[in-house]
């Protein structure tokens, strides 16, 4: 997943975090799949988008994002 548009003055797609059960998601999957944290956070989702639960495909691609953007290991975006 590219976190930047091809262009570099590229705004980052940071995920949106409905709440700090998200974050404890993403920290719990990476502390159990390690590398494959985001492969299983994007299983989660493609399971809940073949339910048709759109709010848990949502709620999994966001967490996947995180996951994505912590694995970056540098500061993304605005730093003051």
């Amino acid at each position: 997943m590219n976190l930047f548009e091809p262009h570099a003055n590229a705004t980052p797609m940071l995920p949106y975090l409905a709440d700090a059960l998200q974050v404890a998601d993403a920290t719990q999957l990476i502390a159990n799949f390690g590398d494959n944290a985001g492969c299983e956070a994007a299983a989660r989702a493609d399971h809940y988008r073949d339910l048709g639960n759109a709010l848990g495909f949502c709620r999994w691609r966001q967490i996947e994002r995180l996951i994505v953007l912590l694995s970056i290991g540098r500061a993304v975006g605005t730093v003051h």
